[in-house]
């Protein structure tokens, strides 16, 4: 039940018993075959479909806005001239030049340590790319220098950045399934896995039944990985990450709320684009004539009030996630909790390669 009288919501509120097995190890061999939940948020009725169904919730005059950051093969490992191993997982650059990385094991990569990047089996592919540990942040993050572009580095020796939960490799073949098919603007330490459905077709019959579409980008960085661990939620530091949204997509925006339709998010990161932009100075409005892009912290939870989203195509998040808080704002904890208990009874697939909810 939400929290009586108004009272604040604790981390612990935002769980739920999901038996391992329902926890999606891989992809299936269709992008748009997994199933979908669609729930309605004032009611809390839910539906049972499939995601190449999707266009039957959709109207035409709705507007689907789609993140299209590209995932970084941002797992890459290191060498230190004792002959130790390190793992990094490399998550954005710095204003100075340097980066952002979560580094296993830390302990043994302490300030000044030096390195030389290398792919899992230890080579280094002629790269010869050498690094030092400059910083270690209270909140678990390594900053490094690289000598020379780490980017070009990544795309010989790194590996797509699966999630703990996922306890298998994913083939070289196969590393396309972790990108959205309209991935465009690298940058993202995970993938922004409610576009994960979509297959080229799907978006033109969307498109084709009055439904355009638009992009927004917001590289996924840290809180993707990382718990909340703070019982109260508000005491969670969000990390920032970096989002960019052209003047064309904002002018689609403000026509798609003139005329009384949706705009329907492709995930929570869409989301806090559409939200961060909707809360600055003029709105979409003013981003509609010279766009809008910065860094945002926006920590979405119960109490929020949506000013841009209409809609939501989100998967299954992790129990005492900041994604599960998010949705939860949106349709209500109460309406969530019981649809995810629903799934969990349905059998559906869960988190990065598992199922899809519509709420609306």
């Amino acid at each position: 039940m939400e929290a009586p009288n108004n009272a604040p919501l604790h981390t612990s509120d935002f769980s739920y018993d999901l038996p391992p097995e329902l926890i999606a190890q891989e992809p299936l061999a269709e992008r748009d075959a997994s199933r979908l939940l669609v729930l309605d948020r004032q009611s809390g009725a839910t539906t049972h479909d499939h995601f190449r169904n999707l266009g039957a919730y959709l109207r035409p005059g709705d507007l689907l806005v789609m993140n299209d950051s590209r995932v970084r093969p941002a797992r890459v490992w290191a060498v230190k001239p004792s002959g130790g191993r390190l793992e990094l997982l490399i998550l954005r650059p710095t204003a100075d030049g340097n980066w952002e990385t979560l580094v296993k094991p830390g302990r043994r990569a302490p300030v000044g340590t030096t390195f030389t990047l290398t792919d899992r089996a230890g080579a280094s592919g002629g790269t010869a790319v050498r690094g030092e540990v400059l910083a270690k942040e209270p909140d678990g993050v390594t900053r490094i220098r690289v000598d020379g572009p780490l980017d070009p580095a990544l795309a010989l020796l790194g590996e797509m950045p699966l999630p703990p939960y996922i306890h298998r490799r994913l083939p070289d073949t196969d590393a396309d399934r972790y990108q959205t098919t309209y991935a465009a603007v690298t940058g993202s330490a995970a993938a922004p896995t409610a576009g994960l459905h979509f297959t080229p077709a799907l978006l033109d019959s969307v498109r084709a039944n009055g439904i355009p579409t638009a992009t927004v980008t917001l590289h996924v960085g840290l809180d993707t990985f990382r718990p909340v661990t703070e019982e109260d939620p508000a005491a969670h530091p969000m990390h920032a990450e970096w989002y960019t949204a052209s003047a064309e997509t904002a002018a689609m925006i403000v026509a798609t709320k003139r005329r009384g339709g949706r705009v329907v998010a492709v995930g929570t990161t869409s989301v806090r684009v559409l939200e961060s932009v909707a809360a600055a100075p003029g709105g979409w409005e003013a981003a509609s004539k010279r766009g809008a892009e910065g860094w945002t912290r926006l920590f979405i939870r119960p109490g929020y009030s949506f000013r841009a989203v209409d809609a939501l195509i989100t998967n299954f998040h992790l129990p005492r996630s900041t994604l599960l808080m998010l949705v939860s704002a949106f349709a209500g904890r109460e309406h969530v909790l019981a649809a995810y208990t629903e799934a969990v009874r349905e059998r559906y697939r869960f988190f990065s390669f598992g199922d899809a909810c519509l709420i609306r």
